[in-house]
């Protein structure tokens, strides 16, 4: 195997060290652990949880499985009457009524549904708007972009009995899951024990061992091994999933109940072209794709499976050396989960002159890194550090997005790409906005040393229906990503509507289709319009 050699100049007058990895910071008895009222440092966006977090109420079943939200009874139809077509670029309206088993109507709202309007013959699709009224009805409303035929769809994805146990577990449990810290010794003898997010949840009887992250004072925490010392800490991996739920739950959150297609409510329709243009899309005049834009509702549609941006001008990078030409001279920083590693491979297999580097490393952790010499292309990826549920990996490999942005200069031929979401719904969203705080800080702070860095956010994306991952999680993990970022200059790639506007099965990592047209609109942000 090829050595791989790294130089490292000393500076005497330094006085800032940077350790490959999270260290030992301090032992810690096993008692709750205390952190600064959310309030003294939070940005004002992610402060007001409660509101931010806004679920309708969602009553219990009191035991009644059948008095839950039922897909096989709940309806939808025509808010108005049928018409024989409709004006591309206008909207369809339907009323959604739940449902339980014994066919009641609801009283109250909180389901999550999902609803389509799809185009099968043209490969279109888009997202409809859900509002809860919050008396068991739903207003359902579609834009009409494509002319031809579509057809609604409406899925209920979880009732809001099951909304219910999800909100419970969220709020309640300190974590759902579990990981193992690896410590050896100078013999080699390696001990292992339960680590996560706080003491407590390492399930330790005695002291635990606290490892701080340099930056963003982020908190780790292991059961302190029989005989090795905290500092000896050497590797990390996924652990066991814990029992959360009893088996009234359990049916809630069952397959029989989850993600299904609601019977059809509305015959197919019409989309006709409008008398004056010559369009067969609703698209209006649109800004090159910049960091800073408004957000349109829907973020875009799909039409032969290409994405079409409603709030800028998308591009297709259809070949290799379209690709090349976009990215010539950049560095591009991705940080994240496995779903933005998938932007990674995408790329190195769609670009053959973009060779992978062999680090030796963890490929489920990495860092993997991609280079095209002739045209300055460095491409690089790794995990967003703790929480992370991999294979076992070396912690001096789990760097955090705080501890990685603290060490790039910036400037126009960066980018940094962060992608979050899927190994945070495993604990309560107070972790998540911590995590956000320190992340959001280091965003902030590199655009100011180079405003001329690029920063995008990829919004998580749709696939886990259980209570360690669903969607209804990912939509709150969305709402905060967006208010974290807020009022910063940075772009966001819509990954959730982008999964959930096709009749596609959901897949916590979606097919090509998916990721290519999610990769386009990266480099629509690297190369506007």
């Amino acid at each position: 195997a090829n050595p791989i050699l790294y130089f490292i100049l000393s500076l005497p007058d330094s006085t800032i060290h940077r350790p490959p990895g999270p260290r030992a910071a301090s032992k810690s008895a096993c008692k709750p652990t205390e952190y600064p009222s959310h309030l003294s440092f939070l940005p004002q966006e992610l402060a007001n949880l409660t509101h931010l977090l806004y679920w309708p109420p969602t009553p219990g079943d009191e035991g009644d499985i059948l008095a839950s939200t039922s897909p096989q009874t709940s309806t939808y139809r025509l808010r108005g009457p049928a018409q024989a077509s409709y004006a591309l670029g206008g909207y369809l309206e339907a009323i959604l009524v739940a449902r339980d088993h014994r066919g009641r109507p609801k009283t109250h709202g909180g389901d999550l549904f999902r609803a389509q309007l799809l185009g099968p013959g043209l490969k279109a699709g888009v997202p409809g708007d859900v509002q809860d009224l919050e008396n068991g009805t739903y207003l359902l409303s579609f834009p009409l972009l494509w002319a031809g035929q579509a057809r609604v769809q409406v899925r209920l994805i979880h009732s809001s009995e099951a909304v219910g146990v999800l909100r419970r577990i969220w709020r309640e449990k300190r974590a759902t899951v579990d990981f193992r810290g690896y410590f050896r010794g100078p013999t080699g003898a390696e001990e292992t024990v339960i680590c996560n997010v706080d003491p407590q949840s390492t399930g330790a009887k005695g002291p635990t061992c606290q490892y701080r992250d340099v930056v963003s004072s982020e908190l780790w925490f292991c059961a302190q091994p029989p005989t090795l010392p905290c500092n000896s800490l050497v590797g990390h991996s996924s652990g066991s999933y814990l029992k959360v739920t009893v088996p009234h739950d359990e049916a809630l959150l069952a397959w029989n109940v989850t993600d299904k297609v609601l019977p059809q409510g509305i015959s197919p329709i019409q989309i006709r072209m409008a008398a004056t243009g010559n369009s067969s899309l609703a698209l209006s005049p649109q800004l090159p794709c910049r960091p800073g834009l408004p957000a349109s509702k829907p973020s875009g549609f799909y039409h032969q499976d290409v994405w079409h941006s409603l709030s800028c001008s998308g591009r297709s990078f259809s070949t290799a050396d379209s690709i090349l030409g976009c990215l010539a001279g950049h560095v591009i920083h991705m940080i994240g989960d496995s779903t933005l590693r998938q932007w990674w491979e995408y790329l190195r297999d769609k670009v053959p002159s973009l060779k992978p580097v062999d680090l030796h490393a963890i490929h489920q952790a990495g860092p993997l890194m991609a280079v095209e010499t002739t045209r300055g292309i460095v491409l690089n990826w790794r995990a967003h550090g703790w929480p992370l549920r991999c294979l076992r990996a070396p912690v001096a490999s789990l760097h955090s997005v705080a501890q990685e942005l603290s060490g790039l200069a910036g400037g126009p031929h960066t980018v940094v790409v962060l992608g979050l979401g899927a190994h945070f719904t495993t604990f309560p969203p107070s972790i998540f906005v911590r995590r956000l705080a320190g992340i959001r800080a280091a965003v902030a702070a590199l655009l100011a040393r180079e405003p001329r860095t690029l920063v995008i956010i990829k919004l998580a994306n749709t696939g886990y229906k259980s209570v360690y991952g669903s969607d209804w999680f990912t939509l709150q993990i969305n709402r905060l990503l967006r208010a974290a970022f807020a009022d910063l200059r940075v772009a966001f790639v819509d990954a959730w509507e982008m999964t959930s506007s096709l009749a596609l099965p959901d897949n916590i990592h979606p097919g090509r289709l998916i990721v290519s047209n999610e990769v386009d609109v990266l480099l629509s942000f690297i190369c506007p319009a």
